[in-house]
């Protein structure tokens, strides 16, 4: 397996190619041009020296992929990001058949990581597998100063593209969200996310089809329901489904390009054949269950409990995140082992038989 870690000791040569934006004097075309900076790596561990082009994927190669998965981040026992296990998991995805992987978003936790932690993993995965799937990295926040500032450093260390969401508990006027969204866009390729359900404000279609008028719009992730989206598509706006359970009807009925995944961090390769070769509703209602049971309690406690069931990841767990309880956990296990744990990421024929003794909930890391 392939371990080595981009070192957080990135530098840019350029203007600023890291700094903050400034003030209205910032504009267009000199945010744009930071994108040209070369951005210098001293690798670390037995990750040799790198330079790279501040460059993402196209804007058209973001649009193209069917199957993102929202990737789990694995932990330590002290709490820090395993790496090791990180790479595991990518490099399942990758045989899998993925397309594209959301970095430090909501299900890989990035809302309980440092900023460091954050652009370290971006950093890291774009220098073992950017050459392999898409790198979308999750830099949005509700300050648009960080927003901003992360999305910098995320371009400047090889993401492709970035996740930007809506200020949550900030919430602000429309006029707000379009600022918002306008300070982050001319950096890069940005796959726009809209979850009304954890930032308690709506994007409206009247707000993402200005958003859409941007040259870097790649499309939405749209939590909304299928006959959003379809209002979309049907007027050219990219989109992928974040709802797992609704994938298969957004991509054949609604006309998504596909899906932003939880449920492919487990199946990987089910997952993209339900993206990739046409309608299968039987494949669908094989796949529900599991889904269902993912999602009984809010993402990614679901997710987490499951790769340490199958031996994938330690069952560390950052509060406020807990495992499921031992029940729920006996009928998840009966779900994977009818699927087939061979369609599956576990490295072997059996389930992690796990007590509640064996889960590590730390409240500090």
């Amino acid at each position: 397996m392939a371990f080595a870690m981009a070192s957080s000791a990135c530098f840019a040569t350029g203007t600023a190619a890291l700094a903050g934006r400034s003030s209205s004097s910032n504009t267009r075309a000199q945010r744009s041009a930071r994108r040209t900076a070369t951005v210098q790596c001293k690798g670390g561990n037995n990750a040799k020296d790198w330079v790279s082009k501040m460059r993402g994927a196209t804007v058209d190669a973001v649009k193209a992929a069917r199957l993102i998965t929202a990737i789990k981040t694995p932990y330590l026992p002290n709490g820090k990001v395993d790496l090791a296990a990180y790479d595991s998991l990518v490099e399942k995805q990758i045989e899998g058949g993925v397309e594209g992987l959301i970095v430090g978003g909501t299900t890989g936790e990035g809302q309980l990581m440092s900023w460091d932690e954050h652009i370290m993993l971006i950093a890291h995965t774009a220098k073992l597998y950017g050459d392999k799937v898409l790198i979308v990295g999750n830099t949005g926040s509700n300050s648009t100063r960080e927003a901003v500032h992360a999305t910098t450093q995320g371009f400047a260390v090889g993401m492709d593209a970035a996740l930007q969401i809506n200020p949550y508990y900030s919430k602000t006027s429309k006029a707000g969200i379009l600022a918002h969204f306008g300070a982050v866009l001319d950096y890069g390729p940005t796959i726009v996310y809209n979850v009304p359900a954890r930032t308690a404000q709506d994007i409206p279609p009247e707000i993402m089809f200005k958003l859409a008028e941007h040259p870097n719009f790649a499309g939405v992730k749209e939590c909304e329901g299928n006959a959003r989206i379809k209002g979309y598509t049907d007027k050219g706006v990219v989109c992928w489904t974040g709802n797992d359970d609704e994938a298969h009807d957004a991509r054949y009925s609604a006309g998504a390009v596909g899906v932003i995944s939880v449920t492919s961090n487990i199946v990987p390769g089910m997952m993209r054949q339900l993206m990739h070769d046409g309608e299968n509703p039987e494949l669908r209602d094989k796949l529900l269950p599991l889904m269902n049971w993912l999602f009984t309690e809010p993402n990614p406690i679901g997710l987490n409990t499951a790769c340490a069931m199958l031996d994938c990841a330690q069952p560390v767990f950052r509060l406020p995140y807990v495992p499921y309880a031992a029940d729920l956990r006996a009928k998840g296990a009966k779900i994977m082992l009818e699927l087939g744990l061979e369609h599956t990421i576990s490295p072997g024929p059996k389930l992690k038989d796990l007590e509640d003794k064996d889960f590590i909930t730390l409240e500090e890391w």
